[in-house]
């Protein structure tokens, strides 16, 4: 956002601010019941996430039962395969990582602003009915 502005943009004109406001658009469409159940599915997928870190958590133990064997694999004969192991081990450790982050700032965010229309039209609604 700086940059934008330090560049004199306008940050609305931003392809970020633009997402934001196509999701906005599109929640505000849909009726509040369905927009209810959308809010439930996000809190399924922000919580299922959590599978990733297990995963990766167990996958140090799953080696580990199997270390003797694995090391005389990776190890014989002065073998470099133990280097490429280790990279590919890392590789999907780190893209699990990044993942399951992504997915729980995603859901979040979508979370935030259903939450929000939903309180907008509940505030609406209240506003209407204490007028009559």
């Amino acid at each position: 956002m700086k940059k934008t502005i330090d560049n004199g943009g306008i940050i609305k004109e931003t392809k970020e601010f633009k997402e934001i406001k196509e999701i906005q658009t599109l929640y505000q469409s849909l009726d509040s019941s369905t927009l209810q159940l959308i809010h439930y599915r996000m809190i399924k997928e922000q919580n299922g996430s959590g599978m990733i870190p297990i995963l990766v958590s167990s996958a140090p133990w799953l080696l580990l039962l199997f270390s003797k064997q694995l090391a005389s694999y990776l190890f014989h004969d002065g073998s470099w395969l133990w280097a490429g192991f280790c990279i590919v081990y890392l590789l999907i450790l780190g893209l699990s990582v990044l993942i399951h982050f992504r997915e729980k700032a995603w859901a979040a965010f979508h979370m935030e602003i259903i939450q929000d229309i939903l309180k907008e039209r509940e505030n609406e609604n209240a506003q209407g009915h204490s007028k009559n």
